[in-house]
């Protein structure tokens, strides 16, 4: 008997772990009916629908009081503009504020030089989202006019994925049958039957396309502002396609 135990443990061992002998299972039913796993990724690709992107203001002055003060206007008025532009208010989200004093290093000859206070900068950044994607290049060049010294972005999404997720699934589905079915009929069986799902959803977005600042010219004022673009023109804005998929891990036995 225990010559016996230790050859079925021998025997199951050896069967690879992608192929593990199910709960309850023989090895005489596992020779009779094997059984194959197959990993899908299946991805659709389709144009995003809402973009979001982060605007930042900068004010510097000799003391903080007069620094904060100065943010807050340039914030309110970019805010105005981004309502102006019909942003929804539970699209638009600040994110920073910060105050913080600035040095300057000064170099003495023949001395250890030494930091001098020149004064505060405050800024503020403010995430905005929007579901007007041809009117981007008219949103950005609004808020550059409106005073924002930076923008990030746009970052581009979908808004509810979960369509083209289910759509993914069930390609995912028929392509994993088709595989499995033809690696049963390899080795003389006629159809396969799914015992197991493993889903991992994988979603994708587009890199960030536009990335800048406003440039000030050495008097401190900033640049004119640029022709208008055209009421729904994409202009240097390219949104591209977003991937959106599900992986899978369908396990299925083969039977005659």
């Amino acid at each position: 008997m225990r010559t016996l135990l230790l050859s079925l443990l021998l025997v199951t061992a050896a069967v690879p772990a992608a192929a593990q002998v199910p709960t309850g299972a023989s090895l005489s039913e596992l020779a009779a009916t094997p059984i194959v796993r197959v990993n899908i990724a299946e991805t659709l690709r389709t144009p995003p629908d809402e973009a979001s992107l982060t605007v930042g203001t900068q004010v510097r002055a000799p003391t903080a009081t007069a620094a904060a003060a100065g943010n807050k206007e340039k914030t309110e008025r970019l805010l105005a503009t981004i309502r102006s532009l019909g942003i929804r208010e539970r699209d638009t989200q600040t994110q920073g504020i910060q105050l913080q004093p600035e040095y300057n290093w000064e170099a003495q000859p023949g001395r250890q030089g030494r930091q001098v206070f020149v004064g505060y900068l405050a800024s503020n950044s403010i995430q905005i989202k929007t579901r007007d994607i041809p009117a981007l290049t008219r949103l950005l060049d609004a808020l550059t006019t409106a005073g924002a010294d930076s923008v990030y972005g746009p970052n581009f999404g979908i808004a509810d994925p979960a369509p083209l997720r289910a759509e993914a699934r069930r390609r995912g589905l028929q392509r994993g049958e088709a595989e499995a079915l033809e690696y049963a009929r390899s080795q003389g069986f006629t159809r396969v039957r799914l015992l197991s799902v493993e889903e991992g959803t994988s979603y994708r977005g587009s890199e960030i396309i536009v990335t800048g600042s406003r440039i000030v010219s050495q008097a401190g004022a900033p640049p004119p502002p640029p022709p208008p673009a055209p009421e729904r023109d994409g202009g240097i804005v390219a949104p591209g396609q977003i991937e959106t998929g599900v992986s899978l891990n369908l396990l299925y036995r083969m039977e005659r």
